[in-house]
């Protein structure tokens, strides 16, 4: 159940000195001229751009937009492709196979319900297909004011492609898709959806707590909510969140310095990957950047 909520949120963990901050300031180090680094919610609506200080300063003087992946890219024939192989099942199992019967049930009533799907339709489907997609669906059902048009990422990359900015990634949609598909065996994909849904209600009580506090920019309520643990096998091992982040921040900034070095940027990743030693903020300043928050 932690490991998805860390997926849809990649929310800030930083508390020392910056507890309402999502934007941030990069300078120095031989930078002609500043760029920004942004963390973004993926239920998060629009309108919290309005309460970022320096925000619409920072996008305008920034002359290249950089996310994670090119959204714009993954809706091609091309990348709907290699989704589709990614969140398949090779060989010869198939998803009920995972489960106990019960289990099989549970989530296939929910998949019914919300995804208007019977899995007796789709039975090569990966469990965490299941669960990106059953969690997004169930928290917009319950909370709402959701606006797929409006998510961050892709709308601030298509408005800095419109103004005439470059628009870069720092993966692949291909790296993602083997990173959310191909990130647990299959074995554990099938436990974490179980504990998802056996836990329906804090799952989406512990979603709606991070999306309140990513919107009240309130970093110290994000970093005790992503920091709370069952103590069971429900909890993301050490392992699944160093591939969820840290291995990722590392690679990110290495490529950043030349990517800041050629125009300013405007950089969009998900909250998460900020704070921390292993974040993306203290890893720049390791390279000797200041990095503080935008005013």
């Amino acid at each position: 159940m932690k490991k998805i909520l860390f997926i849809l949120l990649f929310a800030c963990m930083q508390i020392v000195a910056v507890q309402a901050q999502l934007l941030w300031k990069i300078s120095g180090n031989g930078l002609d001229q500043p760029s920004y680094l942004m963390g973004t919610h993926h239920l998060a609506p629009l309108s919290i751009t309005d309460s970022i200080a320096g925000f619409n300063e920072a996008f305008t003087a920034s002359q290249q937009i950089i996310g994670e992946l090119v959204m714009s890219e993954v809706h091609t024939p091309e990348v709907m492709q290699i989704m589709q192989q990614a969140m398949m099942i090779e060989g010869d199992t198939t998803l009920q196979q995972l489960f106990l019967p019960e289990e099989y049930e549970m989530v296939n009533k929910f998949s019914k319900e919300n995804l208007m799907l019977d899995l007796a339709m789709a039975p090569k489907l990966k469990p965490a297909f299941i669960q990106n997609n059953l969690i997004v669906v169930l928290y917009i059902k319950t909370i709402g004011g959701f606006n797929p048009a409006e998510q961050l990422d892709a709308y601030f990359q298509a408005e800095g492609a419109a103004k005439g900015k470059k628009v870069s990634g720092l993966e692949t949609p291909a790296y993602q898709f083997n990173l959310l598909y191909n990130g647990a065996t299959l074995q554990r994909q099938a436990e974490l959806l179980v504990c998802t849904l056996s836990n329906i209600d804090k799952s989406l009580n512990e979603t709606k707590e991070l999306t309140d506090a990513y919107m009240a920019q309130n970093i110290e309520e994000l970093y005790l909510i992503s920091q709370k643990r069952n103590n069971d096998n429900c909890d993301a091992t050490p392992a699944e969140m160093a591939a969820l982040l840290d291995s990722r921040n590392i690679q990110w900034a290495e490529i950043l310095p030349a990517k800041m070095q050629e125009s300013p940027a405007f950089i969009l990743v998900g909250a998460l990957h900020l704070p921390g030693d292993n974040g993306v903020i203290n890893l720049l300043r390791q390279k000797g950047y200041q990095v503080e928050p935008a005013q």
